[in-house]
């Protein structure tokens, strides 16, 4: 079986939701770094992560994250 990000290109944009060891879900949100059969590997805000593909559930490419607004001013 393939493994969801197949056929994203290195440098995309994406989001993964895995399996966490101690039980529950979580999510990978950033630039995929790396990827092969075994596992991919998100820049996430906190770092890399590296997902499993046994624990990958789904997954997809999101767009670029919206410009910061500036401060406001009073």
């Amino acid at each position: 079986m393939r493994p969801l990000w197949a056929d994203w290109p290195v440098g995309t944009r994406v989001v993964i939701r895995y399996r966490r060891a101690e039980g529950g879900f979580s999510d990978a949100l950033g630039d995929l770094v790396a990827a092969d059969d075994d596992a991919a590997v998100v820049h996430t805000r906190r770092g890399p992560v590296r997902v499993a593909a046994a624990d990958a559930v789904v997954g997809k490419p999101v767009p670029p994250p919206p410009p910061r607004r500036a401060p406001r001013r009073d």
